[in-house]
């Protein structure tokens, strides 16, 4: 095995306005490749057959999907964002949760100084985390 990537299927033609947000939200990050759809192939043309970008070095792969499943995102699988300082987290809360929803609103739950977990407008599950101070 070579490596272990998180992957995920947008619907919709979202696929590359995701990685352009999430990268424009997080430090270190990149759109690092985008393969697209042409004429007369599977997809609608100009859509993300696959991408690859990294949020603070981890790689995720991406796509459009052309065909409409039964199923999207799910909270139990989220991307865990752990934040250096209350700032941080509150404006990635804040830029995250709009047109999305709160699963978790950001507060105090005794196992981090600051939490919160929201899907974001694409549908896609983040939990941050401000580590205790003594922990």
């Amino acid at each position: 095995m070579e490596k272990v990537t998180p992957f995920l299927m947008f619907q919709d033609g979202k696929a590359e306005e995701a990685m352009n947000f999430y990268t424009s939200l997080i430090e270190e990050s990149e759109i690092t490749s985008i393969v697209r759809y042409g004429a007369n192939e599977a997809g609608d043309e100009g859509t993300v057959m696959q991408a690859a970008f990294s949020l603070k070095g981890q790689e995720f792969m991406c796509i459009d999907s052309n065909l409409n499943h039964g199923f999207s995102f799910t909270p139990s699988f989220s991307i865990f964002l752990t934040c250096d300082t209350e700032e941080e987290i509150t404006t990635l809360y804040e830029e995250l949760i709009e047109g999305g929803q709160a699963l978790m609103p950001i507060g105090d739950y005794g196992f981090s100084e600051r939490f919160g977990w929201v899907n974001d407008r694409f549908g896609v599950s983040w939990q941050l985390s401000l580590p205790l101070k003594n922990a």
